[in-house]
């Protein structure tokens, strides 16, 4: 898995590739932000983009984001940049201080096609939801779903990884995924609205 560390600060850049390096079967590129705009990205030939959007509130390059060929990860601690990127089109959405094994995680789960939301910025990108969601049974995966309904039964992000056999790390990422397109805030209105929509039975 080839990835390219984009971020401006120059510390934070070489903390992500310092602590993705470790990993033996993944290779990392990085550049400044500025470098994406004096050519194409997919130079680097990555098949994922981690972006750290910095901890500040300047504007968030969404333009640019939505012109990248490779699943883009942004890493944040502010909601309103968060919340851009992710409607910009990127496809993960994690905190600043993520662990190893957590954005390791990320990555495999968006080459695989799906979403990686840090269930504390799920209110973040869809605060519009929260009252009256109209949402679909079709909006949510079919492990969306599964995942669902164990939450609904009160297992764990951890009970739920051994029922599913993946780690607990893709569980969370799965139950971000579903705050976000609920527009809930935690466990219990996402179990309560999603029996509401008749996408769970209790």
């Amino acid at each position: 898995m080839r990835v390219l560390i984009v971020a401006d600060d120059v510390r934070a850049r070489t903390g992500l590739v310092e602590l993705l390096s470790r990993q033996p079967d993944v290779t990392v590129d990085e550049a400044a932000p500025d470098a994406l705009l004096l050519g194409p990205a997919d130079t680097f030939g990555q098949d994922v983009i981690v972006w750290d959007l910095g901890s500040g509130a300047a504007q968030t390059p969404a333009g640019l984001l939505a012109l990248l060929d490779a699943p883009v990860i942004v890493l944040g601690d502010n909601d309103t940049r968060i919340s851009e990127a992710v409607t910009a089109g990127a496809r993960g959405a994690l905190s600043r201080d993520v662990s190893g094994p957590a954005l390791l995680a990320a990555l495999r789960a968006v080459m695989e096609g799906l979403v990686a939301i840090d269930p504390a910025f799920a209110p973040a990108i869809a605060p519009g939801r929260s009252e009256d969601p109209d949402i679909s049974v079709e909006e949510l995966t079919p492990r969306e779903q599964q995942v669902l309904q164990w939450l609904a039964g009160g297992l764990s992000n951890r009970q739920i990884a051994s029922q599913l056999g993946i780690s607990e790390h893709t569980v969370k990422f799965h139950v971000g995924a579903i705050f976000s397109k609920l527009g809930a805030h935690g466990r219990t209105e996402a179990v309560t609205k999603a029996a509401r929509l008749g996408l769970i039975v209790l």
